[in-house]
């Protein structure tokens, strides 16, 4: 667990194909690994592909807000952390910090809103009963994410 009831969701380094003509990571490596962060973070709370596949479900990405704090380059460890913000009836806010691994130095921020689907009529629906109250649970008990 680290500050601010953020709790590690991704480790990863930076490959030389990461990276674009200017040498640094390339903005569609760091929604990658954002992206990988979130089903991490879903996992956790109850919501992995499988769960969501058994239940004919699927979540959506709504909304996207990225900002860029420092590059990365190739053979940098990298390492995001991520807080539950809110919880709604059909929909998740959360919060990715991607840090250099060894320095600690924040270099980018994601937060998201996703939201819980019906696979089939591709509408919206409740987030499952149990995933909610643990994502409510996030909100308040940081600490439970690392269990």
């Amino acid at each position: 667990m680290t500050k601010e009831g953020l709790f590690e969701t991704y480790r990863g380094t930076v490959y030389p194909w990461h990276c674009d003509h200017m040498g640094h990571m390339n903005v569609m490596w760091y929604v990658g690994k954002f992206d990988e962060a979130t089903w991490n973070l879903f996992a956790r709370v109850g919501m992995s592909a499988g769960a969501l596949r058994e239940q004919g479900a699927a979540m959506v990405a709504v909304e996207q807000h990225l900002q860029y704090k420092k590059e990365l380059f190739a053979g940098d460890v990298v390492r995001i952390d991520s807080r539950v913000l809110e919880v709604g009836a059909k929909s998740i806010c959360f919060v990715h910090e991607m840090r250099d691994g060894v320095t600690g130095e924040l270099c980018a921020t994601s937060e998201l809103v996703g939201v819980h689907i019906d696979a089939q009529a591709r509408k919206s629906r409740p987030l499952p009963e149990a995933a909610a109250a643990r994502a409510r649970e996030l909100l308040g008990n940081p600490e439970l994410a690392a269990r």
